[in-house]
């Protein structure tokens, strides 16, 4: 599966928390810890591609995207450098369905929406022509690749995520549990994203069955004293998460609960239970 990072708050530079920690997410790209095969077992290498999408002083993001593992592209190490953002994803593919190429890469983005995603819809395949013909013609036209993730970011665009991104997203959970009983097949589904329209952050963390992908949050600023050599520190009424922790201790993360959608803004989390 895959690994993502998302920050909102002071604008700060993006390699404080992509590049730079000592278990940054460049390194998860090589080393992951908590990335999960769907048989269970460890899968350290997420390879497939990386993406940045980011927000500073216009309402529509930033994005950069490549199908080229994380490790060995040195443009995102001088792009991280130079960009300073109050919002930003980024994120590295394990792919799990559709090709190695760049517009499979995380984030996707719609004016200024952008969603990333670790997950699966495992019966993605059988489901895909009734997924994508849910899908309003507004929409449909931006689709670009062949994830699973991206018919299900354009399945909430479709269903209200521009005006209520939790409804939009349980809307999208229960609709693809009717699909799949009406062919017939195992209702499979993991979803660990995150989404911004340039204002607030959202996240939200289901799964159907026992296999839960990871999710952590911080809003500790000395975290990263913890994390970074450099002097960069990210500020107060600043929040990270993350699919596994930027260091080795688990003081300042918290779990995010399964089956929740939070709203982050100004510094604050509001986490509700999805209703399903």
């Amino acid at each position: 599966m895959c690994r993502w990072i998302a920050y909102i708050g002071k604008a700060i530079y993006v390699d404080t928390l992509v590049t730079k920690p000592a278990y940054s997410l460049v390194e998860q790209s090589l080393h992951a810890k908590f990335s999960l095969h769907l048989d269970g077992s460890i899968l350290s290498t997420n390879g497939d591609g990386f993406g940045l999408g980011w927000y500073m002083n216009k309402n529509e993001p930033g994005l950069f995207k490549t199908a080229e593992p994380a490790w060995s592209n040195e443009n995102i190490n001088e792009i991280c450098a130079q960009i300073q953002a109050r919002i930003f994803m980024a994120h590295v593919r394990a792919a799990s369905t559709g090709s190695i190429q760049r517009t499979n890469s995380h984030p996707f983005k719609y004016k200024n929406w952008i969603f990333q995603h670790n997950g699966f819809l495992k019966h993605f395949d059988a489901l895909k022509r009734d997924l994508q013909l849910e899908i309003t013609d507004e929409f449909y036209s931006y689709l670009k690749g062949t994830t699973d993730s991206e018919t299900l970011f354009l399945l909430a665009l479709t269903y209200g995520l521009q005006n209520n991104p939790k409804a939009a997203l349980e809307k999208v959970i229960i609709y693809v549990k009717k699909l799949c009983a009406k062919n017939d097949v195992p209702f499979e589904l993991a979803m660990s994203c995150a989404v911004s329209d340039g204002n607030s952050l959202y996240t939200i963390r289901y799964s159907s069955g026992v296999f839960v992908h990871s999710q952590y949050y911080s809003t500790h600023a000395d975290c990263m004293k913890e994390i970074n050599e450099a002097s960069d520190i990210v500020p107060n009424q600043s929040v990270v998460v993350v699919s596994e922790p930027l260091d080795q201790s688990m003081e300042h993360w918290t779990e995010m609960p399964v089956g929740s959608f939070a709203t982050i803004h100004n510094g604050k989390i509001n986490i509700e239970k999805l209703n399903l």
